[in-house]
């Protein structure tokens, strides 16, 4: 979302990290080239006329640090800037609040098409991992054909309890009533979903406000694509209107949207951005921390929060099994392939990963290139239609059985050849390390991974 964004502005700062004094003169260049990535981003001009205008008044006849130079300063400006812009410069702000007596409700509110019921599932899913809550979801939706059934489903993905209201006809009863069933069954968190709506439909507006009455939600939270630009603007005022709008949910920031609206609502509206959907899977969702984004933006990301991602998404029984066969395993199998594989694939996209990382512009192009998260899974494709003994022994795999593994899995021989040419790369990286250690292996890793996967 923010990528070009972070190409234009690290660009413009680093031409000014070393300078030795900070005049008017020497950073108009620099505020330029801000203002212009800013606006080529989307960002509404009121903020940005703001943004540069307190932007150089604290950088101009200030003084500063001496441990830092006055161009290391003038980033570290640009940096609070961009904090106070998005949000708040205090984590907290930015939380979900549950600071009230059980259930706490979530009303989740937005316009059609914003990704709202799976957002629901997604907040379901995340309340109960990180704040060890008992959760409840319900949908009032009882207009769009298979909304109930949709958050059924992913309440089962999200391993959560959802109230059935599949035979009912009143939005404002099903909430009660399932306001009713979370405090009678002790339920830490209630989580409603509502109608998709045009902010324009005043009947429809009343209607989400008779439900707010009724069930007095900690959070109305309102959910956003980050896809429909600067009309966030309006939809947030208008919402806003009925009823107070407690926080924002921007999804699909992994998308192409330019970013500018992570930037203009807290100045436009008042309201702060409080969790963003940052891909399709149901634990694509995390809080909206504007440091972190700030450091993106300026090519500073702390690899950190990486590391955290990957991590959350491992399964850690797997990394053991995987760890057994680098040190004492005899022989590297395609059962210890396919769980490598695996892995691989629940981390996500490695492009988007690296991508994210502070320097990723020093990996060159042609490994870049390289990078095929679709050859993942097509290799455990193929993997999954071979035999107990063809992936404990994938040396007996030849002519008729490459034939008939290609059969069952849809693809050609040669995809078969090349996913075991991968295979003996890894066995010979397995190899390395029992033989010279991990470190000599990574400096030779490049030599293990010739072709498209890695």
């Amino acid at each position: 979302m923010f990528y070009n964004l972070t190409k234009r502005i690290s660009k413009s700062i680093f031409n000014i990290s070393n300078k030795g004094k900070i005049t008017e003169s020497n950073i108009q260049s620099t505020l330029r080239n801000i203002r212009t990535a800013l606006l080529e981003a989307d960002v509404a001009l009121k903020v940005v006329k703001k943004f540069i205008l307190d932007v150089k008044n604290d950088s101009i006849g200030k003084t500063f640090n001496n441990s830092f130079t006055p161009g290391q300063e003038f980033i570290k400006i640009v940096k609070k800037q961009l904090i106070y812009t998005m949000g708040s410069i205090k984590k907290n702000d930015h939380i979900l609040n549950m600071s009230t007596e059980p259930p706490a409700v979530f009303l989740l509110v937005g316009a059609q098409g914003m990704g709202k019921t799976t957002t629901v599932g997604k907040l379901a899913l995340f309340i109960k991992k990180e704040k060890k809550k008992k959760v409840l979801v319900v949908s009032t939706d009882i207009y769009r054909p298979a909304a109930i059934e949709q958050l059924e489903m992913l309440s089962k993905q999200a391993l959560v309890d959802f109230f059935p209201c599949h035979k009912k006809t009143d939005s404002v009863l099903i909430a009660k009533e399932a306001l009713k069933y979370a405090k009678t069954n002790f339920y830490d968190v209630l989580i409603i979903d509502t109608v998709g709506i045009m902010y324009s439909n005043i009947h429809m507006m009343n209607l989400i406000q008779s439900i707010s009455n009724k069930v007095n939600p900690i959070e109305i939270l309102l959910v956003i694509d980050a896809m429909v630009g600067q009309d966030a603007i309006n939809m947030i005022e208008h919402f806003n209107t009925y009823i107070p709008i407690s926080g924002i949910i921007l999804t699909k920031i992994d998308g192409d949207a330019r970013g500018g609206i992570a930037l203009s609502i807290k100045y436009s509206t008042g309201k702060i951005i409080k969790l963003v959907g940052n891909g399709e899977k149901i634990y694509d969702i995390k809080y909206f921390e504007p440091k972190k984004i700030a450091e993106r933006i300026l090519g500073m990301e702390n690899v950190l929060s990486v590391i955290q991602e990957i991590e959350n998404k491992i399964d850690r029984s797997s990394i053991k099994k995987i760890k057994n066969t680098f040190y004492n395993k005899t022989e590297f199998n395609l059962y210890d392939f396919l769980i490598q594989l695996k892995q691989m694939n629940k981390i996500g996209s490695i492009e988007n990963i690296l991508e994210r990382l502070p320097n990723n512009k020093i990996i060159p192009n042609d490994v870049k290139s390289r990078i095929n998260d679709k050859l993942l899974k097509k290799f455990i494709s193929i993997i999954n239609s071979m035999t107990k003994k063809e992936r404990m022994f994938p040396n007996i795999i030849k002519g008729s059985r490459k034939r008939r593994i290609a059969l069952g899995s849809g693809f050609k021989v040669q995809d078969i050849n090349s996913m075991l040419k991968q295979f003996e790369n890894i066995k010979r990286l397995v190899k390395s390390v029992k033989k010279n250690g991990i470190s000599n292996m990574i400096k030779n890793i490049s030599n293990f991974f010739p072709n498209k996967l890695f």
